[in-house]
């Protein structure tokens, strides 16, 4: 049994603030529990009423006889805390707290809240809220509507969470309205207590819940949002809507995976990691979900357009290629058959119009020549009511169509108000939509739900590395306050990670610079030693390809004019002295501290110009080998490094295996705040890819 059966379980519950008056949360929730008919006892709680909405009322929580699983608080905030006491001195495990003014509110709010949360643990509770709307669960074993929401929702195999309250209600109407079941619905306010991966996790295993949907606002345990979805996607999808897609103001950042890691960037990837759909708005989560509940996922991206008109067929069509779909190519029988149903006017070339003059009987034939044959996989079947009414005839043959082929995914498209027929389509499990593009997102949103299940899990790399060693060069650096660690004790942590790194050291003078660049026997770069110059290359603090000890003295002195010209001379430590390494691909890799989601792995088209292309991707780290991959895979640059034109493909493994020796690493030294390696040089040979460049800033401790 789950510690949270106490509260969408429960065999009785007291709702202490009922009240008498109408309109009043303590009255409704009385009334959505009476009306839904819950199937155990009801207890309500007001010291001045001797019954409400007919059921006997008590004066204190502590007077109700026998048990109570659940207690449903509605009194004022200042009143929170001293009936949570009666609660847990009755033995209650599970609240819901309604009440508003704790957090959301400022300082004084929140430090209500974490007293709050002091009791809860105190007494062993789990709390949904505060700051909320209340909990549905729509099992006939439970029947327990315990919202003060006003919708009748049917059941059905949808469960919600809701981080608005506000939103809550209209969410429910939505559903409704879209002839949506619902097997649960959490508004969970502030949710200090019982979260939203609580419930992911409650409800992972729940035989009535087949699909997931999210409103969020805010991450708690991003890192275990991943794990706990990333289990529960390969069998049940999960559609989310998180809020706060923009930034007021950009956090400076001095490492190019700052400056690129947006926070909604980094939320994408984090739903992608864990196979969530993300859509921008609430619509389109209603319009995702009325087809993942209504239809099988398709078994392929080929799909058959069936319209009485020709404008809304090629509108699909454009949408369909847009969203990664394919048309499907009709087999000969398939377009015989069509020539025998359709006026001769009629194309049999899908997409399939069978023009103004077809009817009912007509659509409902090609619909089925289209369902049987084995090159689709799915079905737009789009109907514009023409000047003669016969749309209640096409929604029958649609629904009776659709009753044969259980196995194919059928989406319908009503170009119309006709809100009876799209109701009657919807009741009938047949997702309908105004828009063919509406209907187009919600396919393809199914393929790639599809295709994720289908991918490799993946599996965590473990390689031998010198962790301890890196610790005492990151402890040495805290000891003298430095939170830029030096160039020799960068590629030291990198070579203690198993990072190859062009060769090199740090000189003093000009004459140590021609001494190491002739023991090299190789072009060299000098680049300028400095804890607090950042980007070298922008202040003059880089020569490069230096072949003769002439040519490596002048690119020497030339640093030091030109660091000399911008006042920066003071700042330099020594200069770097390396084998210059031509040719390859230049990648980027990266890393920043996120503070809400931890290590940011980023991985990208490297060099100068890495902030102005942007040709980079994110994950959060650790990183499974097919996390790697797929970062590689989803670079539009990523036709470079397999080789275009002629040219050799770069050693994609080695590029992968670095990308998890470095979530290795993040993971390993968690004060690593950020870290940079551009450009890493990748060659077709393995022994060819080096580190050119990288730096490391470490967290700022209080």
């Amino acid at each position: 049994m789950s510690n949270l059966d106490k509260v969408f379980k429960p065999r009785s519950i007291a709702i202490i603030g009922a009240s008498r008056k109408k309109q009043t949360i303590g009255r409704e929730i009385i009334h959505n529990l009476i009306e839904y008919e819950f199937t155990g006892a009801i207890y309500p709680v007001n010291p001045n009423a001797d019954s409400i909405h007919s059921v006997k009322c008590y004066p204190s929580v502590k007077e109700i006889p026998g048990e109570i699983d659940l207690a449903i608080i509605t009194v004022p905030k200042q009143l929170v805390l001293g009936v949570v006491d009666e609660c847990g001195e009755k033995g209650i495990k599970g609240l819901i707290v309604i009440t508003a003014g704790f957090k959301e509110v400022g300082a004084e709010g929140a430090a209500l809240e974490q007293k709050l949360v002091e009791k809860i643990k105190h007494y062993g509770m789990r709390m949904v809220g505060p700051n909320c709307m209340g909990i549905i669960n729509n099992d006939e074993q439970i029947q327990m509507n315990a919202t003060f929401a006003p919708t009748k929702l049917s059941k059905g195999q949808i469960a919600f969470i809701s981080q608005s309250g506000a939103l809550g209600v209209a969410i429910l109407e939505n559903a409704a309205a879209l002839q949506l079941g619902i097997s649960c619905f959490a508004s969970i306010g502030n949710k200090p207590n019982i979260s939203g991966n609580d419930l992911l996790e409650y409800w992972k295993n729940e035989s009535n819940t087949k699909l997931i949907l999210m409103y969020l606002e805010s991450f708690g345990n991003p890192k275990k949002f991943i794990e706990i979805a990333r289990g529960i996607t390969r069998f049940k999808p999960i559609i989310a809507v998180k809020s706060g897609r923009t930034v007021a103001g950009a956090r400076a950042a001095s490492s190019h995976t700052g400056a690129l890691a947006g926070a909604d960037i980094i939320v994408d990837e984090m739903f992608r990691q864990a196979g969530v759909i993300r859509v921008p708005s609430i619509e389109q989560l209603f319009d995702l979900a009325m087809a993942f509940d209504k239809q099988p996922l398709p078994h392929g991206d080929r799909v058959a357009i069936l319209s009485n008109a020709g404008g809304p067929a090629i509108m699909a069509t454009d949408a369909l290629i847009n969203n990664g779909l394919t048309l499907a190519e009709l087999s000969q029988k398939t377009k015989d058959d069509l020539r025998h149903v359709l006026s001769p006017d009629a194309s049999v070339t899908n997409p399939i119009d069978t023009t103004a003059g077809g009817n009912a009987v007509i659509y409902g034939k090609a619909l089925q020549i289209l369902l049987a044959d084995p090159n689709v996989d799915s079905m737009m079947a789009i109907f514009v009511p023409p000047m003669t009414e016969f749309a209640r005839e096409v929604a029958l043959q649609i629904v009776k169509i659709n009753e044969k082929y259980p196995e194919k995914t059928i989406l319908c498209c009503f170009m119309s108000q006709d809100k009876e027929n799209i109701s009657y389509l919807r009741t009938h499990n047949i997702p309908t939509y105004i828009f063919p593009e509406s209907a187009v997102a919600a396919l393809a949103a199914m393929n790639e739900h599809r295709k994720w299940r289908l991918k490799h899990e993946g599996t965590f790399k473990n390689f031998d590395v010198k962790k301890d060693h890196v610790k005492k060069i990151i402890k040495q650096a805290y000891k003298e306050n430095r939170l830029y660690l030096g160039q020799s004790e960068v590629f030291e942590i990198l070579d203690a990670y198993g990072f190859r790194v062009a060769a090199n050291t740090i000189v003093k003078n000009e004459d140590e610079a021609a001494a190491f660049a002739k023991k090299l026997q190789k072009p060299v770069v000098l680049k300028v030693h400095s804890s607090t110059i950042v980007h070298k290359s922008d202040v003059g603090g880089v020569q490069v390809d230096l072949r003769s000890e002439s040519e490596v003295r002048h690119g020497y002195q030339a640093i030091y004019k030109n660091l000399k010209e911008k006042k920066l001379d003071g700042q330099i430590e020594g200069i770097v002295v390396q084998e210059m390494v031509k040719g390859g691909k230049e990648v980027v890799l990266g890393m920043n501290h996120d503070k809400q989601f931890g290590p940011v792995i980023m991985a990208g088209l490297g060099g100068i110009y890495v902030e102005v292309l942007k040709d980079v991707t994110f994950r959060i780290a650790p990183l499974t080998d097919f996390d790697a991959k797929e970062m590689l895979e989803s670079l539009r640059s990523y036709p470079l490094l397999q080789g275009v034109r002629g040219e050799k493909p770069v050693h994609i493994a080695t590029v992968i295996e670095y990308i998890l020796r470095l979530s290795q690493l993040v993971i390993d030294i968690e004060d690593i705040a950020e870290i940079d390696m551009n450009p890493f040089m990748v060659f077709e040979s393995k022994s060819d890819c080096k580190i050119v460049d990288a730096r490391i800033k470490l967290m700022d401790r209080p």
